[in-house]
């Protein structure tokens, strides 16, 4: 299970969270840091990624068509890698339980 880490997020998440989630990447290794939040999300949809946001624009994308991609809408607020890396980490079994049962396409994620 991959995430692709949005622009909002730091690029060092990815250290954090990858044993848990092996061949994620943030959109700026993917050359896609100028893209609209669109083409990022059919980047994530053709390429089997779940997105890792803080944007809300993600969950309008997932309601009006469908997923996947699954969407994982941190809600926390600003703060440092660690909290963000933190509030992954201990979400982790939820985030994949969620993926797998393919029953719903965003985690929201509230601190």
């Amino acid at each position: 299970m991959k995430l692709l880490f949005d622009q909002n997020l730091s690029y060092k998440l990815l250290a954090k969270v990858s044993e848990l989630f092996p061949d994620s990447a943030h959109v700026a290794a993917l050359h896609l840091d100028k893209a609209s939040d669109r083409e990022v999300w059919e980047y994530a949809k053709i390429n089997a990624f779940t997105i890792v946001t803080k944007d809300s624009a993600f969950n309008d994308l997932s309601i009006y068509h469908g997923f996947p991609p699954h969407i994982i809408w941190l809600r926390i607020g600003n703060g440092s890698v660690e909290r963000s890396s933190s509030v992954l980490v201990s979400n982790a079994d939820r985030i994949k339980t969620m993926i797998k049962s393919n029953e719903t396409g965003i985690v929201e994620v509230i601190e």
